[in-house]
């Protein structure tokens, strides 16, 4: 090589071994009750990297056995595997092809690291106690005489977080913290702040560490503090924290990474919701991905769900639905905690619960709210619990952050639309009539997507109940007739109404008879005329203008008898043409009706 070239990436490396990117630890589940937690895991290294020449890594997999008693209930299974490069994401564990939810990525020293996640609580649930094989894990690619060799950062492993829960154990807080951050000779301070601690009594509190690249015979300068504290073991000495050891198995040859556990009950400040962890190291590079806490907690954990909420048209009430709840904790929720309810930020109401909660427990209850006339009509409604109205509550919780929920509120008014007609029908005796109002359905609508029923009282409008089927031909037995009509949307409605009257149209003949009672045409019948015009007079005359009968109201039809003048055949009259003068007698038709009328037998 020329020998500006190798001078050239000289400068290039000693510019930017210094650069570290890198996916900060932080807190990602906690769980609150009877828990505790192990880790289960293995390398792929077949020795210490460190005194490795050959730098490489042969296997793609390794197992480690898992052991919980009888009475421990797996709650959670998070794996992480790690390993030098830029990544392998798929790999498999006992036959199950399991592919990365969450990477960490890590650049540091011009080299690239990773860490990879998958929640596997199923399968670890399915498969319980047993052995367990992580393969198709492999960063062979990645190793070659000027990656990661010459500096002897060839490694993979693999690393199961198991959470359990034991009704034996005592009440505690666990924190599952992860990413990935690291320490070496060129940065060789790394600080973990470690928070949402709720820390009561420090009795049996523990830390756990997944780490990776540590090596057993490097310690320079490397210390692992708990809040100032050097944490050391039988295993994990002070000036060699990380040392390719796992606490849970007693292994001295978990080669490049470690599983560790520490005591931490002497180091906890009680009451204080923080912790503070600094790693330091001379020479010796080594990654944290994962640590878990382990703290004896008594506290409960008030939060509160808006179940349902119902709304009245043209009304500012609202009769709202409300959960409170005391889960993830491990203390009761003393009764009187406060609720404070809110508009758009503005109090408008307090409530408290009634009832202590017990550790997984529930209160329900419901409120009928009055939205001041202040408040707009589309607004954000907010139930806060352990709040006494002015954003202070009166209850030391396990989470402060969670108390409150909210949801969007639009007040609704009535249905907007038009006012209709009264319908006028013929009337057909007894003031009955047939109408057709099919055409009000879209009429009365001021939104086409308004939907119309149409109802014979006002009751079940109000109901929605027997609807009108048969608008187009609908019968009136007596008028004046009211009809209602329900327009509504999707939240409200609203009711109008229309009458249905009657009037006297002129009658219509059906001026041909065929008297030989057959019961077919055999009188003279005036559709509209008997039971409207009940003053009429009808007068029935020869073709020589003789009156031959008359009639009304109360007398029979006209089958082409005689009443007066000449008879043939007791009261008939022959065959032929006459003629007839109807007399309303109303005021409406003033002027007789007349015509002819044709007979024959």
């Amino acid at each position: 090589m020329n020998i500006k070239l190798r001078f050239k990436n000289l400068v290039f490396f000693l510019l930017f071994s210094c650069v570290t990117l890198a996916q900060d630890v932080s807190l990602y589940e906690q769980f609150n009750g009877r828990f505790d937690f192990i880790f289960i895991g293995n390398t792929m290294n077949n020795s210490e990297n460190n005194l490795n020449t050959l730098c490489n890594i042969t296997a793609t997999s390794s197992s480690a056995n898992l052991n919980l008693s009888s009475n421990d209930e797996i709650q959670k299974a998070f794996l992480y595997w790690a390993g030098s490069g830029t990544g392998d994401f798929e790999v498999n564990l006992n036959g199950n092809v399991i592919n990365s939810q969450r990477n960490f990525p890590l650049f540091q020293n011009g080299f690239d690291y990773f860490c990879a996640f998958a929640d596997v609580t199923d399968l670890i649930l399915a498969s319980g106690n047993g052995n367990y094989t992580l393969s198709d894990f492999d960063v062979s690619p990645f190793l070659d005489a000027t990656h990661y060799c010459s500096n002897r950062t060839n490694f993979a492993g693999w690393a199961i977080v198991i959470v359990y829960k034991n009704n034996n154990l005592p009440l505690n807080q666990l924190n599952v913290y992860d990413g990935l951050q690291g320490v070496s000779q060129t940065q060789q301070n790394l600080t973990l702040n470690l928070n949402s601690l709720n820390v009561i009594d420090n009795i049996g509190a523990k830390i756990g560490f997944v780490a990776w690249e540590g090596d057993k015979n490097l310690a320079v300068n490397e210390t692992l503090r708990f809040n100032g504290n050097i944490l050391s073991n039988a295993l994990n000495p002070s000036n060699n924290a990380f040392n390719g050891t796992n606490s849970f198995t007693g292994s001295t040859t978990l080669y490049n990474m470690d599983l560790d556990v520490y005591d931490i009950q002497n180091y906890l400040q009680i009451g204080v919701p923080t912790a503070e962890i600094k790693l330091t190291s001379g020479q010796d590079f080594v990654m944290i991905s994962t640590v878990v806490t382990k703290l004896n907690s008594q506290l409960p954990d008030a939060t509160i769900v808006i179940d349902n909420f119902n709304l009245g048209c043209d009304s500012r009430e609202i009769l709202v639905d409300y959960t409170v709840y005391n889960v993830n904790s491990t203390n009761p929720l003393p009764a009187g905690t406060p609720i404070s309810i809110y508009a758009d930020g503005q109090l408008i109401e307090t409530t408290e619960t009634t009832a202590i909660l017990p550790m997984e427990g529930s209160f329900s209850s419901s409120i009928l709210l009055t939205i001041p006339e202040a408040i707009p009509a589309n607004f954000t409604l907010e139930f806060v619990v352990d709040d006494s109205g002015d954003g202070t509550g009166i209850v030391t919780e396990i989470n402060e952050n969670n108390n409150s929920f909210s949801v969007n509120i639009s007040l609704q008014s009535s249905v907007e639309f038009n006012l209709l007609d009264n319908l006028i029908s013929c009337n057909l005796g007894q003031k009955k009539g047939t109408f057709d109002f099919s055409s009000y359905e879209e009429l009365v609508k001021e939104n086409q997507d308004h939907v119309v029923h149409f109802f014979e009282t006002n009751s079940d409008a109000n109901a929605n109940l027997n609807p009108i089927l048969n608008s187009n031909n609908y019968t009136a037995n007596s008028t004046p007739k009211e009809i209602f009509v329900r327009i509504e949307n999707e939240n409200c409605f609203s009711i109008t109404s229309f009458l249905l009257e009657t009037k006297k149209c002129p009658p219509t003949p059906y001026n041909a008879i065929t008297a030989n009672g057959d019961g077919l045409n055999d009188f003279l019948h005036f559709e509209g005329l008997r039971d409207i015009f009940t003053n009429f007079k009808l007068y029935i005359y020869s073709r020589w203008g003789r009156l031959v009968w008359e009639g009304n109201n109360n007398s029979e039809n006209w089958y082409g008898q005689s009443s007066k003048g000449i008879e043939l055949n007791i009261g008939d009259v022959p065959d032929g043409t006459y003629f007839y003068i109807l007399e309303l007698n109303d005021a409406d038709y003033p002027t007789p009706l007349t015509g002819f009328v044709y007979l024959t037998r």
